[in-house]
């Protein structure tokens, strides 16, 4: 049986294909972005590493991993021209996902003692690495806004990762509280 290669020599020039085929540069600004996502999704994963091995709240990391599925949905989308999307039945993000994790954000959201000033990121492992999710997270945002300017979005994807980067502070905040962990407030 012959093995796979993982290397296939195309992007030995600096491109790299698109889902349709299309050649482009691999310093195009959607590869960028995409590759931005796929960053966002691999702390993520390193997030949920930190929660699975301290055997922290199951279905957090649960949801978490659905959340790293949506991401590559995003992705996917990204790296196919809008006209193709249809074409290649790609999965797309919906207004009711964007409600679950808002729902989500409210019931973890509702363990928390209200703030009253910005905290610095921190305290437990887990939350420190969500918070750097958080940072990735909004980097995307704004990527996703600059390459909006000139190509159309997938549906829904600019509030999925708002409401992702607001999902992900508070899982930095819940994480502090499941480990007993004081937070720090910024005090200027």
């Amino acid at each position: 049986m012959k093995k796979a290669s993982v290397y296939t020599r195309g992007g030995d020039k600096g491109e790299t294909s698109l889902v349709s085929g299309s050649r482009v540069s691999k310093g195009a600004a959607r590869i960028d972005l995409y590759g931005e996502v796929d960053e966002l999704n691999s702390f993520i994963g390193l997030a949920c590493t930190e929660l699975e091995e301290k055997n922290i709240d199951e279905k957090l990391h649960a949801y978490l991993l659905l959340i790293q599925s949506r991401l590559f949905d995003l992705g996917s989308n990204l790296a196919c021209e809008k006209e193709f999307a249809t074409k290649y039945k790609l999965p797309s993000l919906s207004g009711e996902e964007i409600t679950k994790m808002e729902e989500y954000i409210d019931l973890l959201n509702s363990n928390l003692e209200p703030l009253k000033h910005f905290i610095l990121p921190g305290g437990t492992k887990a939350s420190s690495l969500f918070h750097v999710c958080r940072t990735i997270c909004r980097r995307v945002e704004r990527s996703l806004i600059r390459f909006q300017s000139t190509e159309e979005l997938p549906e829904n994807s600019v509030k999925f990762i708002n409401r992702l980067s607001d999902f992900l502070f508070i899982c930095a905040r819940y994480s502090n509280f499941l480990e007993k962990k004081e937070e720090h407030l910024w005090k200027p």
